[in-house]
């Protein structure tokens, strides 16, 4: 099949290990996927520190997106609304191109002109949900009645819907009625550049002098909905009490510096790890330094990428009992849940697991086993066309 992949999002982070997990899979079971993404946001295309974006090319409409945080939310929405001529246009360009036989278009809230453009030119249109209108924002919406109603209509009229998690397809159900057939499809990992590596182990763990110490890692942005934050203020007065135990954690952000401080001010520098930010490709070989991992906080409708990656590297995380996580995660079996927010239920779980290293070695173990059978992309990918009439998944 000829596929033409739509996406209004900047294509960054988990947003771009999503899209490309999917584009890959297609392409690896035969299908000609074409890729249509917001003007300078090509996940295919990575901008890096060394192959900067020259500032003579940068569109318009990337400039414009760039400035979006400074505006006000109304303004934002408007933006989204009138993207739909943009958007509009390009599909248009290259659909007469490509002539593909499925449309797949991550959904953004306000966007129409997918399902409208599909509708019009009669080919299947398949939605993937990662957003909604129905739920609550870190970023409150303005035009909350309307954007409702525009996404009633998308829901509607799409040849099939792809969730998340139960939750958007559940709350989706019971505020629009009669949706769009629909998959429940989590996140999923790569198994090709998520997997165990033994060398890598011994070399970073010989990097941070923790060769014979029990490492419990995180992995994600250091901001406050996190959990970061909490988890190292309950857990740092206690951490001397385990001198066995190492916390590696990986990444950057807000937060970072309360971090930095928790850890001076209890005179942990010897037991915690900070990297700060690292490309995702060099991400895995931290993940093979780790024993077991944790996930301080999540939310009703989320699937953590992060949790699956880990996983897939025979490292279970401990991690809350939210919906969209008990989906993927058995307690005991593929990793350890506690209820949200208990946050001394947490902490106590990464403490007592320092001293269970056959514990968390078979439960790593079967986590691994369960995202090889259960959550590849190929999954993802499969679920997708079985939407589609008439479409194989060979």
């Amino acid at each position: 099949m000829k596929i033409l992949y739509h996406h209004r999002t900047r294509g960054a982070g988990a947003e771009g290990v999503h899209i490309m997990g999917i584009v890959n899979a297609l392409r690896s079971m035969g299908h000609e996927v074409h890729l249509l993404s917001f003007p300078g946001a090509d996940p295919e295309k990575p901008v890096t520190p060394s192959t900067p974006q020259p500032k003579q090319k940068k569109s318009l409409l990337g400039w414009l997106a760039s400035q979006t945080k400074h505006m006000p939310e109304f303004v934002f929405e408007f933006f989204e609304l009138a993207y739909n001529m943009v958007g509009g246009h390009r599909l248009k360009k290259l659909t007469n191109a490509v002539q593909p036989d499925l449309i797949y278009e991550r959904y953004s809230l306000f966007m129409f002109i997918g399902v409208w453009f599909a509708k019009k030119r009669g080919i299947p249109i398949v939605l993937e949900v990662n957003d909604s209108a129905l739920v609550e924002r870190v970023r409150p919406l303005t035009f909350v009645s309307f954007a409702k109603k525009v996404e009633a209509w998308i829901f509607r009229n799409a040849t099939g819907l792809v969730f998340i998690s139960n939750y958007f397809h559940d709350i989706a159900k019971e505020n629009y009625g009669n949706i769009a057939p629909a998959k429940i499809c989590p996140n999923s990992a790569d198994i090709s550049q998520f997997t165990p590596d033994a060398e890598a182990r011994e070399r970073v763990r010989k990097q941070y002098n923790v060769q014979d110490k029990v490492v419990c890692g995180y992995v994600g942005a250091f901001v406050y909905w996190h959990g970061i934050q909490w988890f190292m203020e309950e857990v740092a007065p206690k951490l001397k009490q385990y001198p066995n135990l190492v916390l590696l954690l990986v990444g950057d952000g807000a937060v970072f510096p309360e971090i930095q401080n928790i850890v001076t001010e209890n005179n942990l520098q010897d037991q915690v790890i900070l990297t700060g930010r690292v490309p995702h490709k060099e991400v895995g070989d931290l993940i093979s330094a780790m024993d077991y991992g944790i996930l301080p906080d999540s939310n009703h409708y989320g699937s953590p990428m992060k949790l699956l990656e880990m996983m897939a590297m025979e490292v279970a995380l401990v991690s809350p009992g939210f919906g969209p996580v008990r989906e993927v995660v058995e307690h005991n079996q593929t990793g350890w849940l506690f209820e949200p927010k208990d946050k001394q239920a947490a902490v106590q779980l990464v403490l007592d697991l320092s001293n269970q290293p056959e514990e968390t070695e078979r439960v790593g173990k079967q986590a691994r086993k369960y995202i090889i059978e259960n959550r590849q992309w190929t999954h993802n990918a499969q679920d997708v066309l079985s939407l589609v009439p008439g479409a194989t998944n060979d």
